[in-house]
């Protein structure tokens, strides 16, 4: 019973989600001869409204469209400002780069590893934290640096991190 009421749940959310999708569609539709910018506008829209681009908006676009789904998958799978998989509500990325790594970042990392049960490029099961690792953000002088959805963090080590995670954790 409680399978069914779940299973009724998610089709109802996917439902949702595929109206909220041929919503942003329509705002582009008339424009789809311009080429692939309109798709990466698309794209844009999209990854905001769900925080990633779902493989049912590549589905609804490729199918309304005309466009083949592998051109579309290639082009979402190209820019790094887009996803393709769901993230955690909270996204937290460390620099792995060379100086950061000197001063301390492996730390970081593994601390989160051991704090959040998951390694880089995972989600925690309940859906709080997704964990990456970077090469590189490009302020070296300020590392080991951690960004955690879209705020940066300077000069991390492992007890900075976990007063960070608490801060997280209680604005929830």
């Amino acid at each position: 019973m409680i399978k069914l009421r779940k299973k009724k749940a998610d089709k109802t959310k996917l439902q949702e989600q595929i109206e909220k999708i041929d919503e942003i569609i329509n705002r582009y539709e008339d424009r789809f001869k311009d080429g692939h910018k309109v798709l990466i506008e698309l794209f844009q829209d999209i990854n905001q409204e769900f925080n990633y681009i779902p493989e049912e908006s590549l589905a609804r676009i490729s199918k309304r469209c005309g466009i083949p789904l592998s051109r579309l998958f290639s082009l979402a799978t190209f820019y790094s400002s887009f996803r393709i998989d769901r993230i955690g509500k909270h996204h937290i990325c460390v620099c792995s780069g060379t100086t950061c790594h000197v001063n301390g970042s492996d730390k970081v990392i593994d601390e989160l590893q051991s704090k959040l049960k998951i390694e880089p490029g995972h989600t925690t099961e309940d859906g709080n934290w997704t964990f990456e690792t970077v090469h590189c953000f490009g302020v070296c002088a300020h590392g080991p640096l951690v960004e955690i959805d879209g705020k940066y963090y300077h000069k991390m080590n492992p007890k900075k991190l976990n007063e960070l995670l608490k801060k997280y954790e209680d604005d929830k």
